[in-house]
């Protein structure tokens, strides 16, 4: 893949603090970092602990994980579909939606972290199979245009921005209890 980053042109502004939150570097390297970072982080977690909010009305670790991992099947989904040319509008998602349905909190904190490197796991073999011209083939998603360039930026963004509010807000939170 290209050390290429994505212009602001290539996204949503939307997704602006998602692609930015990417350090310079290389790009794959960079995903599974994140990948080991985040089973670190949350490993030695109790199913308790796992179960924390850190306010009434925030999701649970448990739930963030679990959206981590929706959110990377479908990042991952309208790369793909993007990077091949599929110029078919693809439809948002409504997150909120999702984490009422996904029953993150009846699972087992390892197996949604087991979930989140195969996930991650597929993500990457995705984007090293991709070349400099698929990179920047462009669809729309959520009723904007996108780049597939930007589409891995936001991937890699969304969960390092999910790892900065676990990190900044859950564990200290957790810790303090």
């Amino acid at each position: 893949m290209t050390q290429k980053r994505p212009q602001t042109s290539d996204y949503a502004p939307f997704y602006a603090n998602y692609v930015l939150q990417v350090p310079n570097g290389d790009f794959v390297d960079i995903l599974e970092t994140q990948q080991r970072d985040l089973t670190l982080m949350l490993d030695s977690l109790s199913e308790k602990q796992a179960d924390f909010r850190y306010q009434p009305g925030k999701w649970s670790i448990k739930e963030v994980l679990g959206h981590i991992n929706d959110a990377e099947r479908i990042f991952s989904y309208r790369l793909l579909r993007i990077a091949r040319g599929d110029q078919t509008p693809l439809p948002g998602f409504e997150q909120d939606d999702y984490i009422q349905t996904a029953n993150s909190s009846a699972r087992k904190l390892f197996s949604l972290l087991e979930e989140f490197a195969a996930i991650r796991g597929a993500s990457l073999a995705l984007i090293r199979s991709l070349d400099d011209a698929s990179f920047l083939r462009r669809g729309t998603a959520s009723g904007k245009e996108i780049s597939a360039l930007a589409i891995a930026f936001i991937l890699a963004g969304h969960a390092l921005h999910h790892q900065k509010i676990l990190r900044e807000k859950y564990l200290p939170a957790l810790l303090a209890n």
